[in-house]
């Protein structure tokens, strides 16, 4: 069993709190810790869980952290544990720096720490089970909208929304990127409320993503489109649609979608699928994985280099809009 503490219990951090104490078989929650003493001792009583003052007494007792504090107190913390070999999960974005997240992995390379970034939609149900499907996408689409909350301003749309959809296009794509264009506005915020950017990768393959925190309704969609097949995944309904081009095997059935491709070509049948999805929780599994990586040392799927590149490419979207 895994020694861990976490540190952070805003709103994000008691979800993490209850799904750490609700698995017991992969985690000992030995702590928590917040700078926020008032805070932090209302949920030592609420939870029965120890409240430690001082992080560095935390880090001593555990074997691994769960770092669900504000992005600028990442670094110090993350940097602290792999100095001291302790295992870390650290919530996106990974630190609020490049420079910040390239010490990390400077520090990692030297020790044996699991080092897991908390990019959560990588464990989407409906991304789950798309993955298969994705095979070198020509053109990538996605929408990430939230209806406007105060919680979050303080830092661009980029890092607070669209770097969820970076990580999965990064990911998918796996091939260097050539270009990016970028534009985005301040509307009620000091800093970008949305933005937009396009982004080409050496393979050919073209993304544009859109994000905003001041829309009327909350959206959370990506489409892929490649050689005779179109996959949309929702990942706030958890829902999976795809279409594909087919050909024609013997005469077509009266209900049959037939595409006249036109110039002699044979026509194709259109069809439109929606695979199942099985619910799961996303953050459930996330913790899980890093408790496996732990116990079994197994691959991470989203490691501190995936959070890295992740925030590379959302700088480089900060930097033409700034």
């Amino acid at each position: 069993m895994i020694r861990i503490g976490l540190f952070g219990i805003g709103h994000l951090g008691k979800i993490h709190l209850k799904i750490l104490k609700g698995l017991p078989q992969y985690f000992e929650l030995v702590g928590i810790h917040d700078i926020d003493r008032n805070a932090g001792l209302a949920v030592q009583e609420e939870f029965n869980i120890p409240y430690f003052e001082y992080a560095d007494e935390l880090i001593q007792r555990v074997d691994a952290l769960d770092i669900v504090t504000p992005t600028p107190f990442h670094f110090e913390l993350a940097f602290k544990a792999i100095q001291q070999n302790k295992h870390v999960f650290i919530e996106k974005p990974v630190t609020q720096t490049l420079s910040e997240s390239s010490a990390l992995l400077d520090l990692a390379a030297q020790r044996k720490s699991k080092i897991q970034v908390g990019h959560v939609e990588r464990f989407n149900p409906a991304f789950v089970a798309a993955q298969p499907l994705l095979h070198k996408p020509d053109f990538i689409e996605t929408h990430r909208l939230a209806q406007f909350n105060p919680r979050g301003t303080d830092v661009p749309v980029v890092l607070d929304l669209m770097i969820h959809d970076l990580d999965i296009i990064l990911h998918v794509v796996n091939s260097p990127v050539k270009h990016v264009s970028a534009s985005g506005v301040a509307v009620v915020s000091d800093s970008h409320d949305i933005t937009n950017a396009r982004i080409e990768f050496e393979n050919g393959t073209v993304a544009n993503l859109t994000a905003s925190r001041i829309s009327l309704k909350n959206m959370r969609k990506s489409r892929f489109f490649q050689r005779d097949a179109y996959v949309g995944i929702d990942f706030l309904n958890k829902s999976i649609e795809v279409v594909r081009l087919e050909g024609l095997e013997g005469p077509a059935d009266p209900y049959d979608m037939i595409l006249d491709l036109g110039n002699g070509k044979a026509p194709k049948k259109l069809s439109i699928d929606s695979p199942k999805v099985f619910p799961t929780n996303a953050i459930e599994e996330e913790l899980k994985e890093f408790a496996l990586g732990i116990t079994n040392e197994t691959q991470i799927s989203v490691d501190l280099k995936a959070g890295h590149e992740a925030l590379k490419v959302a700088y480089q979207i900060l930097d033409l809009i700034q």
